[in-house]
């Protein structure tokens, strides 16, 4: 059995992974769980597959986790002799410490945060090849472009992300300012975290995916496009060479990828996850990027082009203004404006080390704030 760490277990994600792992006995071995405040769902969790090791954040005085469970951090779940795969179901700064742990002890890193790509691709990468660690894409698109790929030996040309577009594609755009977080939940295809489902109405998501892929496959930028794709069916294409495209096909449930990742290189057959029938889902339509109703992509995909420090500001800018829509305090159109002004008054260092990120990411998070009290 492979011995996997769950970090984010009681995320939206990290749930769906428990779901796949109960699917298949035999095949893993829940060695360790990690959560944040959610101490109700995390104590069900550990006694259901009795974990050696768990962690949470908040105060967890008095809980009791079970005879035989250790409370420790998640840096040592991931370097701990009996986890073969590290999930990083986590979302924001909290699973960057872990997955370079992970990887510096040779794990095999099912990465689910973006945000750890966007902060530290290039480092990331360093650390992968000189540990020799795999680093398995579990979010949809790269997760499909990563399966389009594989078993190729021939030059990619491009890859092409799709994006849903998210509930406010046909909304307009005098509307926008006044949409409610409420709203912006209502995701049509996809059910996710509070976070990402935010993201992906203003498809700052996509951006994220951009940098993840540029770094993930070491993809030049002007060979990656996005395109919208209501239907949420086609994850990712790659087009090669000859002009031939390849293309991922499934129903938008993320099971599918997290099995593919915890399972690799083996296809193996659940029969409770979906299915593709091209009849049910027929028809599947594009559309070209309205770049005047998502700005936010852009401003993500400059903030990866420009390098430096600058994604890890648009990563920790972002996940703060998030927050801020969340709460109501700031309006859904302010959400990229606040980014934007954050990105602006940022000074870049070339410094790469996890240090000068992580002092990047405090300081863009000290600037939001500041913003916020401003106006």
């Amino acid at each position: 059995m492979k011995g996997i760490a769950v970090l984010g277990s009681t995320g939206s994600i990290g749930r769906q992974t428990l779901d796949v792992i109960r699917t298949l006995p035999g095949e893993f071995k829940v060695v360790a769980l990690a959560a944040g405040r959610n101490h109700e769902l995390l104590a069900e969790q550990v006694r259901e597959f009795h974990p050696r090791m768990v962690w949470a954040d908040g105060d967890v005085n008095g809980l009791a986790w079970g005879k035989g469970t250790d409370f420790v951090t998640m840096e040592e779940m991931a370097a701990d002799a009996e986890v073969d795969v590290v999930m990083v179901a986590t979302t924001g700064r909290a699973g960057l410490s872990p997955t370079f742990e992970a990887i510096r002890h040779g794990k095999a890193v099912a990465l689910s945060n973006k945000e750890v790509i966007v902060m530290a691709g290039e480092l990331l990468n360093e650390a992968a090849r000189h540990a020799g660690a795999a680093i398995l894409p579990v979010d949809s698109e790269p997760s499909a472009i990563w399966q389009c790929m594989r078993g190729e030996d021939q030059p990619v040309s491009k890859l092409i992300i799709t994006a849903s577009g998210g509930p406010f594609r046909k909304r307009p755009l005098g509307e926008l300012a006044t949409v409610t977080a409420e709203q912006a939940l209502q995701h049509p295809t996809w059910v996710m975290g509070q976070k990402i489902t935010i993201d992906s109405s203003t498809l700052m998501n996509k951006g994220f995916e951009v940098i993840e892929c540029h770094w993930l496959f070491q993809m030049p930028w002007d060979q990656i496009e996005v395109v919208v794709h209501p239907q949420s069916v086609i994850h990712s294409m790659v087009e090669f060479a000859d002009g031939s495209v390849k293309a991922q096909l499934g129903p938008p449930d993320m099971r599918l990828p997290i099995q593919y990742a915890l399972m690799y290189p083996d296809r193996v057959a659940n029969s409770t996850l979906p299915k593709f029938d091209p009849l049910q889902h027929s028809p599947l339509t594009f559309e070209q990027m309205d770049m005047e109703r998502y700005p936010a992509f852009k401003t993500a995909v400059d903030a990866g082009r420009a390098g430096g420090t600058f994604p890890a500001v648009l990563s920790a800018a972002d996940e703060e203004v998030v927050h801020l829509f969340l709460e109501g305090k700031i309006g859904f159109s302010d959400i990229n404006r606040l980014v934007c002004d954050v990105l602006d008054s940022h000074e870049s260092s070339s410094e790469s080390s996890i240090e000068g990120i992580l002092a990047a990411d405090e300081w863009a998070r000290r600037r939001v704030w500041e913003l916020v009290r401003g106006r």
